[in-house]
């Protein structure tokens, strides 16, 4: 039963997972970019870091599930600094320096520092894994009551958005490869995370 139990706890959290992550945000359109500029590599690292993150985020979902939904103002804080991160990225995105600094090169060219950068700076992964662990738990189809129960559950929450970053990047890649010459390509994540920081504000404001 434990083992039936794990199982189940894993393809769930890696099914909301894997969903969860094809709205577009901070993480995957950074994926994206990445694979237009075919850094596979740095991708790849970032992708792997981007992933792990959501480890502990999920783990602070579970442990701390009641005590996050009982205080909008983090939420609402939450949301600010998304909408803060994705302008500031996206304008980043677009905006090439003639001379860039050692700090500018070694972060951009630094998969994991990259990822470990963003996921930190983009906390909704928290509200979403309270919402869907809270919904999971009602149903009665996962029980997190266990340390293998539990590590399972977050061991999918990995692998889901893991999965879904490398298919990203893939498929980016292959549409960067059919579009070399045209640069407007690369500049559609940038834009894209302008777009949705702004709607971000507004939503915060509004």
């Amino acid at each position: 039963p434990a083992a039936m139990i794990a199982s189940l706890n894993f393809l769930l959290a890696f099914f909301f997972s894997f969903f969860g992550s094809i709205p577009p945000g901070t993480i995957n359109l950074t994926c994206v970019q990445l694979g237009l500029e075919k850094k596979t590599g740095i991708a790849w690292r970032f992708a792997l870091t981007g992933s792990d993150m959501e480890y502990p985020y999920g783990w602070i979902a579970v442990e701390f599930a009641e005590w996050i939904t009982s205080s909008p103002v983090i939420v609402d804080n939450m949301q600010l600094i998304t909408a803060i991160v994705m302008t500031v990225i996206g304008i980043l995105t677009l905006w090439t320096p003639s001379k860039p600094t050692k700090f500018t090169t070694k972060f951009t060219e630094n998969g994991y520092l990259r990822g470990i950068v963003l996921s930190l700076l983009n906390p909704l992964a928290i509200p979403f894994w309270v919402g869907v662990t809270a919904y999971l738990n009602s149903l009665h189809w996962i029980d997190l009551s266990t340390p293998l129960g539990l590590h399972s559950y977050l061991v999918g929450v990995c692998l889901g958005t893991l999965a879904l970053l490398i298919i990203l990047v893939y498929l980016a890649k292959r549409i960067g490869m059919q579009f070399t010459q045209n640069r407007w390509i690369s500049r559609i994540p940038g834009i894209a995370l302008i777009v949705l920081g702004i709607y971000a504000f507004l939503q915060y404001l509004l």
